[in-house]
């Protein structure tokens, strides 16, 4: 559609020349040739207001770039791991029945031979007076058996009876024999159920689980609680598959508590030789050695020396520098111009190996010397110009500061008063 402006240039009648308004022009203008040039040029002014606008040029940003060098690694492997006794026994029954007591609490430290729990003894107190009765009745046997062999002796010796009843006769007393042999083992043994029935510590420890209550009924070898015994205490800690296999008996290790800076020496004593079905780690047990060892389940950090890296050299980039790009990780590498205080950049892939504290460690990509954008690597695109950054710091006459900060304390003073 043609601007009506427009149509009055051309000589061409608008719509503004058949309905005349107040404030619009009519052709053909009343003021001639001036008139005419006034039309013309507003026309010349709508016309350019109404093209697009080309788009201002981009500013050159500022980076900060950092220079790629070689330093020493200061990384040490540390593993969480978590103090245990080196011998932890799980106490239970022997005997299957009801609990009616539990003296035993979790944490609390027990003295050898000390109840920690017991069973209702009833039934085994009546099979052991059972036991109790078939030793009188086998006593009884066995007497009659050998009163029968000494009377019968007598009379072989007369010759009233023939050897082979004597001979009867001794063996019905030693079947009875064997009977009450027979009774009072058995008797022992129905003692030995009845002392079951209490569950004694065998040795010196702390409680560290109950796993059983009163009121329970409990099968033989179930087990009620768990001791740590005194002694010796364990580092136990857990490593991935690619490092087990650089662990041996008897490595020195480092052992740190989390509580505490203080340093402990350990030797490793044992490596599992399989995989957790789990966690798929490793578990390796570290013998603390001194006087000061941590409590019974305290956290640890174990740094095995055979795993540590430091002093090895290598190149380091902060993490600020990297950014995914396509699924790789990469850095803009920082290309100056001959002759120009600008420069450009471009993008370039690397290959992480590790970390080294808050630091990536670069295993393939860089090369000493190169100089990479250190910051701000979102905003940036390949071959942007960019300037080199330059921190502008204005100097700051000496004794100015201190004269402003004792100046504003008598007055905050005065206004808290």
């Amino acid at each position: 559609m043609t601007h009506p402006v427009a149509q009055r240039a051309a000589g061409l009648p608008g719509p503004s020349s058949l309905q005349p308004r107040r404030g619009v022009f009519l052709w053909p203008p009343r003021g001639g040739v001036a008139g005419a040039a006034l039309v013309l040029a507003v026309a010349a002014l709508a016309l350019a207001g109404c093209s697009r606008r080309e788009p201002a040029p981009e500013p050159v940003r500022a980076v900060k770039l950092l220079t790629v060098g070689v330093a020493p690694l200061q990384m040490h492997l540390e593993y969480a791991g978590e103090v245990r006794a080196r011998v932890e026994s799980r106490l239970g029954f022997r005997v299957a029945g009801k609990i009616v007591q539990r003296q035993a609490e979790l944490g609390q430290r027990v003295q050898a031979g000390q109840v920690l729990a017991q069973l209702d003894p009833r039934d085994y107190e009546l099979a052991a007076q059972a036991a109790r009765a078939q030793v009188a009745s086998a006593t009884t046997q066995r007497d009659l058996a050998a009163a029968d062999f000494e009377r019968f002796s007598k009379l072989r010796a007369q010759n009233f009876i023939s050897g082979a009843e004597l001979d009867r006769r001794q063996a019905q007393l030693k079947a009875a024999q064997a009977s009450l042999d027979q009774a009072r083992a058995q008797l022992a043994s129905q003692g030995n159920q009845t002392e079951y029935t209490r569950l004694v510590a065998d040795a010196p420890g702390v409680v560290t689980s109950v796993d059983a209550e009163p009121g329970q009924v409990v099968s033989a070898g179930t087990p009620v609680v768990r001791i740590a015994r005194d002694g010796p205490r364990d580092a136990v800690f857990s490593v991935p598959e690619d490092k087990v296999g650089q662990l041996r008996a008897g490595q020195a290790v480092q052992v740190r508590a989390w509580s505490g800076d203080a340093l402990l020496q350990g030797r490793v004593r044992e490596v599992a030789a399989s995989a957790d079905p789990v966690t798929r780690t490793f578990l390796v047990k570290v013998a603390v050695e001194g006087a000061d060892v941590p409590p019974l389940g305290a956290t640890v950090y174990v740094a095995p020396q055979v795993l540590a890296r430091g002093g090895v050299p290598a190149i380091k980039l902060p993490t600020s520098a990297l950014r995914q790009e396509g699924g790789q990780t990469v850095v803009w590498v920082y290309e100056a111009k001959d002759g120009s205080a600008n420069g450009t950049v471009r993008l370039q892939p690397v290959q992480i190996a590790t970390a080294d504290g808050n630091e990536a460690v670069i295993a393939a990509g860089l090369t000493p010397g190169m100089q990479v954008v250190a910051t701000g690597v979102h905003v940036l695109a390949p071959g942007q110009v960019v300037t080199v950054y330059k921190p502008k710091t204005a100097p700051t006459p000496e004794g100015q500061a201190l004269p402003a900060i004792n100046n504003e304390a008598p007055a905050a003073s005065a206004a808290a008063r």
